[in-house]
């Protein structure tokens, strides 16, 4: 997608054919700064501290991340050490388990001497993959846009909760990629983005990479859209996820299962667009089973901006010495998902919904495959 006017990716191999290099996630929207990754260290740091950040992401960041430890040590003790430190970094995302199970497995076969350049191959080629399969989502989503225009005959006003556009991808993203796709094809069209705080990703992240695209959107505070959805002001809502079940349970961004709620109470479609590596097919109920993320209570108590001299500032907002809470993630039950946005087409938010369009691996109890 376009920085500048210009088509960036979020993750790619850098000229001395060594480093990878990354968007750092954490500046922006202030600061646009490319951070290199010469490390299987370094690319663990950038998973745990979010600079890279969002489920495809992560994945290939950290198959990048095993292509930087076999420089190191290309033993199976390697493979094993490098699966181990990245896997200990994010605990809900599943395609970060995918990614290392399928290096792992595919790194083990060639000769210990051929590992290093097996290892590059195969994290370029899942990037690759990334993006193929994001704008497929996109297709396919986009499908969804222009039904309601055609069907309003009036701008489309899609939801979206937290970031999940190409900052979270390689390119495309996955619920914004329909939105892209839409806008790219003239579809007229309008996002409302929600803040999501505490990590403010929608206003930070959302807004940034829409506006850089010229996509027509606005910032609303996370609780405002029962309000629009009341009002007849939002058609649809599209938003990501890191983990799905496989009967159609999708974990995503704290406060994702209100707009859900909301949506169900007022009739608005809520979709969840996703990878099938998002996909975990041993699991049945997300609310028992997805393991939540817990993060610092420092991202409640305090945020972090742009003051009016230009500095970057870390500012106190609660009452001191008050304890704070911070789970990442909540889970959505099928029954409030309309419907699922995959590479493959649009499901039913249910084992049988997914399986037909994973036959393959309805049955499996491993994560599925792009």
């Amino acid at each position: 997608m376009n920085v500048a006017g210009q088509p960036r990716r979020t993750i790619w191999l850098a000229d001395d054919g060594h480093t990878v290099e990354v968007i750092d996630q954490t500046r922006l929207p202030h600061d646009f700064v490319v951070r290199p990754l010469a490390t299987l260290d370094d690319a663990a740091l950038a998973i745990r501290t979010m600079v890279v950040r969002g489920a495809p992401l992560i994945g290939v960041t950290a198959a990048y991340g095993v292509a930087l430890a076999m420089r190191e040590d290309a033993s199976d003790e390697g493979i094993a050490h490098a699966v181990d430190t990245l896997a200990a970094t994010r605990p809900t995302a599943v395609n970060l388990r995918w990614a290392l199970d399928r290096m792992a497995a595919e790194l083990r076969r060639p000769e210990v001497n051929d590992r290093v350049a097996a290892a590059a191959r195969l994290a370029a080629e899942m990037a690759e993959e990334d993006v193929a399969t994001c704008q497929a989502i996109g297709r396919h989503g986009a499908a969804l846009i222009r039904a309601a225009h055609e069907r309003t005959g009036r701008t489309v006003n899609v939801l979206t909760h937290c970031n999940a556009g190409w900052l979270a991808a390689v390119d495309w993203g996955t619920a914004l990629a329909p939105v892209y796709v839409a806008h790219d094809e003239g579809v007229p069209l309008h996002v409302w983005v929600d803040e999501t705080r505490p990590r403010n990703q929608g206003a930070a992240l959302t807004a940034f990479e829409l506006g850089q695209h010229g996509v027509p959107h606005t910032i609303v505070a996370d609780n405002a859209g029962g309000h629009l959805m009341q009002h007849g002001r939002v058609d649809l809502c599209i938003v990501g996820s890191d983990r799905t079940t496989a009967t159609g349970d999708v974990a995503n961004k704290i406060g994702t299962y209100l707009k859900a709620l909301a949506a169900h109470d007022n009739g608005v479609p809520f979709y969840a667009a996703l990878p099938s590596s998002t996909i975990d097919w041993a699991l049945e109920d997300g609310v028992a089973e997805i393991p939540i993320e817990e993060r610092g209570a420092d991202e409640v108590t305090h945020m972090t901006g742009r003051s009016q001299t230009g500095e970057i500032v870390t500012v106190q907002i609660s009452a001191p010495g008050s304890p704070a809470a911070n789970p990442a993630f909540d889970v959505t039950p099928a029954r409030l998902v309309t419907g699922i946005i995959t590479e493959r087409g649009v499901a039913p938010a249910s084992r049988d919904g997914l399986a037909g369009l994973f036959s393959e691996r309805g049955g499996s109890t491993r994560p599925g495959g792009f």
